[in-house]
């Protein structure tokens, strides 16, 4: 057995920031799905996803030498209220170490109650552990910054959640779980501990995870805002560009280094619908698809609050925040466009054209609900050809019913292509438009296979969404229209 150093640093900021506890052992628990690859990529030791030693760790029956559980403590704003203390009532770092790339911080989600579990059992069932396994390496697969998921581990033991489920434990990996709900924490905990922790924590993010950023030394917290502001805002604009809905954007749901975090009740768009709601929890449509961006702005205008103690200047925190906007416009200019097979114009008149056209064509897409994914697809493969009448062009036109519409936004979109053409560019767009997403009924049909102790569908998946942008004809079916029972799917919280 291979053992590692741990350097376990969050733990040294000291008990204010986290609490140390044991994981709650499992009965008679069992591999799921393992991420051979990913394990190879961090540096981790080969035997650890194949003996028993590594099974019982990550079911929580057991910890490595030098390993230190602890669940860390946060604040947070919950579907736009003050929530007050959170924490991680179900996840536990086993510790961290210093990877190939960087830091690597390992932590088990459903490993049993933490002194932050409130009134929850600490547990995760395999429904959920199987969406958050799957879904974090299909937004790798995309490309998309995200936490990545070790394996998934399993245990007869019954859980109640709507109905009597089965345990499970997934584990995951990334730099860091510091959400911007860790800084509101201590941003509301009176002086002298609260500021003076909150620095500590300033410190440690700008000194550990954006060391290669050159901070000046006037204000280093302002930086530290400006810069998590512009991660936000390229993350926002790519998932939007995915279709993809995280489902509850609460501040403790928003990593400090700007990767997906907590795979809860989310969706893959089927039909485009700026307005959809993809989490059956949220009453108001908060976390509507189209209202992402906007959600993400008023997050980070709390983390700005949180740290207006440290950054001792409204001007300086607003222009940090500022920054939003226009970065978000222009990557998500730039992704979209790159969908389109174009490139983002230099000249103002042309750029607003090109704008036009593709707001046009996306209004398109809303009033008629077209599938997103296939729509771009389809799309990528007939922007190559310069006949209309092509096969590929009448599989594009096919997911329209208002052919009058079609054909307009057709014929102006080849107009475009062949008065500037980019071949290169348009070639590009099988590398952009995904053919593989993680659709829910793909994932509930996994799911209730797993349920009856066949893992193998989601093996499949987890092949199958490392590699999107492939064609991989053997598994076409898996991009196609989702079936009609596919829309009674209901995903909550508790998902």
């Amino acid at each position: 057995m291979q053992f590692m150093t741990w350097i376990n640093r969050f733990t040294a900021l000291g008990p204010a920031f986290s609490a140390q506890v044991l994981p709650t052992p499992v009965p008679q628990p069992s591999w799921v799905c393992r991420n051979f690859q990913l394990s190879h990529s961090l540096g981790l030791p080969p035997d650890w996803l194949e003996n028993p030693e590594g099974l019982a760790v990550f079911s929580g029956n057991g910890l490595w030498e030098g390993m230190q559980a602890q669940a860390s403590v946060y604040s947070g704003h919950q579907f736009g209220h003050w929530a007050g203390q959170l924490g991680d009532g179900r996840a536990l770092c086993l510790g961290e170490y210093e990877g190939p790339q960087g830091p690597v911080e390992i932590q088990l989600k459903g490993a049993g109650k933490t002194p932050f579990s409130r009134m929850g059992d600490g547990r995760a069932v395999l429904r959920s552990s199987i969406r958050e396994f799957l879904c974090s390496e299909a937004m790798a697969g995309l490309g998309i910054p995200t936490t990545r998921a070790l394996c998934i581990t399993s245990s007869p033991k019954p859980v109640l959640r709507e109905e009597l489920e089965t345990a499970s434990i997934v584990t995951r990996t990334a730099p860091s779980f510091i959400r911007f709900g860790h800084f509101e924490h201590f941003a509301n905990e009176p002086a002298p501990s609260g500021p003076a922790h909150l620095r500590q924590l300033a410190d440690f993010v700008i000194q550990h995870y954006f060391k290669d950023e050159n901070f000046s030394t006037s204000n280093p917290y302002a930086e530290l805002l400006a810069h998590v502001t512009s991660r936000t805002a390229k993350l926002i604009a790519q998932w939007q560009s995915v279709g993809f809905c995280h489902g509850v954007m609460n501040t403790d749901n928003m990593s400090i280094l700007g990767l997906t975090l907590d795979y809860g009740p989310f969706q893959f768009l089927d039909g485009f619908n700026p307005q959809h709601i993809c989490n059956h929890s949220d009453h108001q449509g908060r976390y509507a698809y189209g209202r992402q961006a906007q959600v993400a702005y008023w997050n980070l205008f709390c983390l700005g609050q949180a740290l207006m103690p440290l950054i001792d200047d409204q001007d300086l925190a607003v222009k940090a925040l500022e920054t939003y906007k226009k970065v978000f416009s222009e990557n998500w200019s730039q992704c979209f466009f790159g969908k389109l097979g174009l490139q983002v114009q230099e000249d103002e008149a042309a750029a607003l054209e090109d704008q036009t056209l593709l707001n046009d064509g996306l209004e398109m897409l809303a009033k008629e609900q077209v599938d997103f994914s296939i729509f771009w697809r389809k799309l990528s493969h007939a922007a190559v050809k310069t006949e209309a009448a092509s096969l590929e062009w009448q599989a594009v036109a096919d997911l329209f019913i208002d052919q009058s519409a079609w054909v307009g936004w057709r014929d102006r979109y080849l107009s475009r292509l062949q008065s500037k053409p980019s071949e290169a560019t348009v070639k590009k767009m099988l590398s952009i438009n995904p053919k593989y997403v993680l659709r829910n009924h793909l994932a509930e049909a996994a799911i209730q296979k797993s349920k009856l102790g066949d893992h193998s569908e989601v093996e499949t998946l987890f092949k199958l969404l490392q590699s999107p942008f492939d064609e991989q004809m053997k598994f076409d079916h898996y991009a196609n229209l989702p079936p009609d029972w596919a829309a009674q799917i209901e995903i909550s919280c508790s998902s």
